[in-house]
């Protein structure tokens, strides 16, 4: 609740657009027809726009479109169709979850809170090329859900995806769109699987209009919110020790301190896939492959794997991650059962 001096947390988290493909016939409307330009055109026309906006450096090269996605042209007019509206269908969901952030901010308008409430907007991961991968869940898919009736589990050309009798993904090609310019996709954590916006508002505190290219990571939030909030974080619960922050507070860039950077490196595992990020350096490996080194101000679409020209460099970063999986109780992957 909000009133006087009480503060107050809100977290909303939206399904949408994660599949399944389910929209609102109306707004599914809106957006049929506009993608038939095709997974190819849209990937080079994004990535122009966000050079344009000043998102991207101009200097970063579009990563090649993913080997396992056909050239849109291969295709047949019913299937171009078909593509069209499963895009449609996901531009929808996005259309439906705007206007929901949309309330959310009006409210804030009504109760007059908005400008000492800090707001943030994030994706929890790049596009997703996955579909029915998690373990279990399968099994369950096509059970007939009490409200529609049996539903058809896949993404299936014959079927119209978007009503609730259906349980489709938008699948590699169209993520491989989304994430342009750069390589690969949730799941792995290479710039396509991590890389996200992150929209923040805080008319108190922050201009409006400006970019910060600083790099974070969603365990800052939390650091953010305590620093915005003015409290520290508790070193016990209850008499017990507790975990420290890992997280950095990034409200000096809300508050336009441009110099500000993370104090520590950043990493990330996840099955295996894992990462670090040290100032320009980025130290990747996409499992079970060996290290790739990039050097993120000149290559943010990781292209050109610096390695084996810089051993010293990918030893320093190597043996950082290994400090942080200890720490952090990271375990070797495959997990043993």
């Amino acid at each position: 609740a909000a009133g006087g001096e009480r503060p107050f947390f809100l977290h909303v988290t939206y399904t949408a657009p994660h599949w399944p493909l389910h929209a609102l016939p109306e707004d599914i409307a809106k957006y049929e027809g506009k993608y038939r330009a095709g997974w190819d055109a849209i990937r080079t026309a994004r990535h122009e726009q966000l050079k344009g906006l000043g998102i991207v450096d101009p200097k970063w090269e579009i990563s090649p479109r993913d080997a396992e996605a056909p050239p849109w042209d291969d295709l047949d007019a019913k299937r171009r169709d078909w593509e069209d509206l499963r895009m449609a269908v996901y531009a929808a969901q996005i259309d439906c979850m705007d206007r929901g952030v949309g309330l959310i901010l009006a409210k804030l308008r009504e109760l007059n809170i908005e400008d000492n409430t800090l707001v943030m907007f994030l994706s929890d991961n790049g596009g997703c090329a996955e579909f029915l991968a998690e373990d279990g869940h399968t099994q369950r898919y096509d059970q007939v859900p009490p409200w529609c009736g049996p539903v058809q589990c896949g993404n299936r050309p014959d079927l119209r995806p978007g009503g609730p009798d259906t349980f489709m993904s938008y699948d590699l090609p169209w993520a491989n769109a989304s994430n342009s310019p750069l390589r690969l996709y949730k799941h792995w954590v290479h710039e396509g699987g991590i890389a996200t916006p992150l929209i923040c508002r805080w008319p108190a505190a922050a201009a409006a209009g400006g970019i910060a290219h600083q790099p974070c990571h969603v365990m800052d939030i939390m650091a953010t919110c305590l620093d915005a909030a003015g409290v520290d974080y508790p070193g016990q619960y209850n008499g017990r020790a507790i975990q420290p922050l890992e997280g950095e507070s990034f409200a000096p860039v809300l508050r336009g301190q441009e110099s500000w950077r993370r104090r520590r490196e950043i990493c990330w595992e996840h099955e295996g896939n894992r990462a670090v990020r040290q100032e320009n350096w980025k130290l990747v490996s996409k499992h079970p492959g060996q290290w790739e080194l990039y050097d993120m101000n000149e290559d943010r679409t990781e292209l050109t794997d610096l390695a084996a020209k810089n051993p010293p460099k990918v030893a320093e970063l190597a043996a950082i991650y290994d400090e942080w999986a200890a720490r952090c109780g990271v375990l070797p992957w495959p997990l043993k059962k």
